[in-house]
């Protein structure tokens, strides 16, 4: 997934192999006339507005696969990974999101959210490759195709920036298994062209937005109070609040258990 990403492009494409499909999320830079130029072998969904996360969706619906290997313009997965992906794919059949070892940046720093998977929080379950997970990183995960279309992919509520948290809830409420592989390892050379300010105000938005899809609603105060303490707090509530009518549509709190799991993760954090 891009948009308006061309130079990360250019050096992420050719470390990607077949079968590659590539949504442009409305680019104005040339990205979909250069890919289709240079690569005619990518697959390529060209849209002419960004839908954010959910522009995902469109790939792994047109997918000819059983497994959807996510990747954005600034990642690409390391020789042999997804061979490895697809052998655990293939000897657990409850498995329906792999999570890699996340490599950043030239030092190859591990990310910390895959640092803190790596460490098994919340065990390991007999029929998963590795440690149980309730998250991932969407430009460090596989996915089984099937899993991830019958809770319906990303969602319009959320966008783009904390998405994969209602994924991984819906599919452990569906009782597919999410765990993390430490030999599954994805690259991640986050590009020059992001306001870090601005994400910061729509990932807050969307742990609020979130929480009002599916979490108690204690949880949901508790987002509020804590945006409110930050920097930027006013303005991530105001960003949600026009979405807030479409969660509370959509709402679907997830069952005590899941949500004691949940504020577990939230106090190891």
């Amino acid at each position: 997934m891009t948009r308006n990403r061309l130079d990360d492009l250019r050096r992420t494409l050719p470390r990607h192999t077949s079968p590659v499909i590539l949504v442009d999320n409305g680019s104005v830079d040339g990205t979909v006339e250069y890919v289709r130029r240079t690569h005619p072998h990518i697959e390529v969904i060209a849209l002419d507005r960004n839908l954010g996360a959910p522009a995902r969706n469109l790939a792994v619906r047109q997918a000819r696969t059983p497994l959807v290997a996510f990747a954005d313009d600034d990642s690409w997965w390391a020789p042999g990974a997804l061979k490895r992906a697809a052998g655990y794919f293939a000897s657990y059949p409850r498995l329906g999101v792999l999570a890699a070892r996340v490599l950043v940046g030239v030092p190859e720093l591990i990310d910390p959210v895959s640092a803190a998977m790596r460490t098994a929080p919340l065990g390991r379950a007999r029929d998963l490759p590795g440690p149980s997970v309730l998250g991932f990183i969407a430009c460090g995960a596989v996915v089984r195709r099937s899993a991830f279309l019958s809770v319906g992919g990303f969602d319009d509520v959320i966008g783009f920036a904390g998405e994969e948290e209602r994924v991984a809830l819906d599919l452990a409420v569906a009782r597919w298994g999410l765990a993390y592989a430490d030999d599954v390892v994805a690259h991640h050379h986050p590009s020059a062209v992001r306001n870090r300010r601005e994400r910061e105000i729509v990932v807050r938005r969307n742990r609020l937005l979130t929480a009002l899809l599916r979490r108690r609603w204690s949880t949901v105060a508790h987002e509020i109070t804590t945006a409110l303490r930050t920097p930027d707090g006013v303005r991530s509530l105001g960003a949600a609040a026009g979405s807030v009518p479409a969660a509370l549509r959509q709402r679907a709190a997830i069952p005590p258990e899941l949500e004691r799991t949940c504020r577990r993760l939230a106090r190891l954090g």
